[in-house]
């Protein structure tokens, strides 16, 4: 009876250590966002387009993304964990991103387990801004990581 017991207990053991502890994912959940601009007040004055994806391994989410035909020269791209599905929140990261019009964006996070969640749920997402006066609050382009 005792080995059985023992066994049981393996087996859940290596079952758990496969499929993942909770909070984290496995290797290669694959997102992606299409970065657009978001209708606001003055947003005619709002131009440009982009793609994100993003690959969870673990708690390490790794960013890679490009955008083009902004008014003018972005000034910061961050991840945001917004506080509904597409509703906006706080910035959880910087990325990287080509101080130009048209360029690049990149950049890696660890989350916590509830920002694992987040994600799991369509409430991260990356935001581009560029200079004051292309847009009311300076915010250019927006989309939400989804799988």
């Amino acid at each position: 009876m005792k080995s059985v017991r023992w066994a049981a207990a393996v087996m859940l053991a290596l079952g758990w250590l496969v499929s993942g502890q909770p909070g984290t994912a496995q290797s290669g959940d694959k997102y992606t966002a299409r970065l657009s601009w978001v209708p606001t007040a003055g947003a005619e004055r709002v131009s440009g387009k982009g793609s994100v994806s993003a690959a969870l391994s673990g708690r390490t989410l790794t960013i890679t993304g490009s955008f083009e035909g902004l008014g003018g020269p972005a000034t910061v791209a961050r991840l945001h964990e917004g506080i509904a599905k597409g509703a906006r929140g706080r910035a959880v990261t910087d990325l990287t991103i080509v101080k130009a019009a048209s360029g690049t964006l990149s950049g890696s996070a660890t989350l916590t387990p509830e920002q694992v969640e987040s994600l799991r749920q369509g409430k991260l997402y990356i935001q581009i801004h560029g200079e004051k006066g292309l847009a009311p609050d300076g915010a250019n382009l927006w989309g939400w990581l989804l799988r």
